[in-house]
């Protein structure tokens, strides 16, 4: 089949890379002329482990090519994926629709024959059906059919989500439509992933419900964390037990210093805002959004706590700056509200991150990047363990603690332990969850 993917963003990119993988034909289209010639260089403008390889082998192929140009994109397409973003509206908290409506009228204004509209972006309950009521006012004649088709990829992980996916929702009217994307998602049908094809709005709506969901589940232990902390509990074995029971598994139970990204905070305000909307106050939802941000609060709290109660003349070294590993993405990230809360206290910060410096630049002012953690350190009274970066797992303790001024180590991962901590020669370690320790200085004894 041919597909068109509007959009060469994260989801599209890599939504358009693996269709084409499935053997589709596949032209991916975007209005960012600049972006489009680096494509068609060979070079990726997001990190996702794998992309690069896997697009080469699909342009090499002649499955896969990149333009501006739209007619050309739609040109004998069976169906087209509006994959553009949708990021919180200023003022009110509801997603912006304006790129994926916009994007459904250059399709009606476009498109000669029968084609599905897919929207694959992120939309709240009913967008697909405002996107119908645009095409068809737009080109009253076109013959088509609008299809809801959620994501569900995990940035880091995004190539194997979608080649292996949990499932595979798909929104449909029409059995037309449904048999459209049963064939564009046949690779997966054969191999036999779960693959539910529902009505509009309850695709829509699983999409919303899961992300909120996951983060109610994140910013629940993030609390029982903080609880631990007075208590003298361990979250880590907590989160453990918790995770034994079938009922509640072990995945998102790991403390820190809150969630972030491209689909947490945004969704969750959505999802609250169509609530708000429909008379219906989601208060779960609404909590954990002002839960998260408290959150947020506290780690600044633990951190000033750390440097004697002012950041006022210290160095504190930063490990990770993204929001999670093994990606580039700074949405949202916790280090947008702890470094420049470390900055605007007087602190003297450097960061240092696998990836996140391209864009970290720009989002982190007045801050030094440098790529070798270990001369990030240097000097330094603090250094705060932000993302659990696999380069950052089995750092050389003993060398961090003898290269700082005053060595204190925040872990806000969890990835070390009091003992590897005193075992090192730290002064003072806090984690998130556990009980931390802070050396006493020696008494001074006098001569007899």
């Amino acid at each position: 089949m041919k597909i068109a993917m509007i959009g060469t963003g994260y989801v599209g990119l890599v939504s358009g890379i693996c269709l084409s993988d499935f053997g589709h034909e596949v032209v991916c289209v975007d209005k960012d002329a600049s972006k489009v010639e680096m494509l068609q260089q060979g070079e990726v403008p997001i990190y996702e482990p794998g992309l690069d390889q896997l697009m080469e082998k699909n342009v090499s192929a002649g499955r896969l090519s990149f333009t501006i140009d739209l007619p050309e994109a739609l040109d004998g397409a069976d169906a087209v994926f509006i994959a553009v973003g949708t990021p919180t509206r200023r003022g009110d908290g509801h997603a912006d629709l304006s790129f994926v409506m916009a994007a459904a009228e250059e399709i009606a204004r476009t498109a000669k024959n029968y084609i599905v509209i897919v929207t694959k972006s992120t939309v709240p309950v009913g967008t697909n059906r405002q996107v119908k009521q645009t095409v068809r006012k737009a080109n009253p004649d076109l013959e088509f059919d609008v299809a809801s088709n959620p994501e569900f990829l995990r940035e880091g992980a995004a190539i194997e989500d979608f080649m292996k996916p949990d499932r595979v929702v798909v929104g449909v009217q029409t059995e037309r439509a449904a048999e459209v994307m049963q064939e564009i998602y046949r690779p997966l049908y054969l191999r036999e992933f779960p693959i539910m094809t529902t009505d509009l709005e309850s695709a829509e709506m699983i999409k919303y419900a899961a992300n909120a969901f996951l983060a109610t589940k994140i910013t629940f232990i993030n609390e029982i964390a903080a609880l631990c902390e007075r208590t003298g509990a361990d979250v880590k074995q907590v989160s453990r037990g918790m995770g034994f029971d079938g009922r509640i598994g072990n995945k998102f139970l790991h403390a820190g210093p809150g969630y972030g990204g491209s689909c947490f905070p945004k969704d969750t305000r959505a999802l609250a805002r169509t609530g708000q909307e429909h008379g219906l106050p989601l208060q779960i939802t609404e909590t954990v959004i002002a839960v998260n941000e408290e959150i947020k609060r506290r780690m600044i709290d633990k951190l000033v706590d750390m440097c004697d109660g002012s950041f006022n003349g210290k160095t504190v070294a930063v490990l990770g700056a993204t929001f999670k590993p093994n990606t580039d993405d700074m949405r949202e990230a916790p280090s947008l509200t702890i470094v420049p809360a470390l900055v605007g206290g007087g602190a003297k910060v450097r960061v240092c991150d696998p990836q996140g410096k391209r864009e970290g630049q720009e989002r982190l002012p007045g801050v030094q990047w440098i790529d070798d953690p270990y001369k990030c350190v240097g000097n330094a009274h603090l250094v705060v363990l932000l993302t659990e970066w696999n380069e950052f797992r089995a750092l050389d303790l003993k060398r961090i603690a003898r290269k700082m001024e005053t060595p204190r180590l925040a872990d806000l991962r969890n990835i070390y332990s009091v003992k590897d901590a005193k075992r090192a020669g730290f002064d003072a370690y806090e984690s998130v969850g556990r009980v931390g320790f802070t050396r006493q200085p020696a008494e001074e004894t006098s001569a007899e």
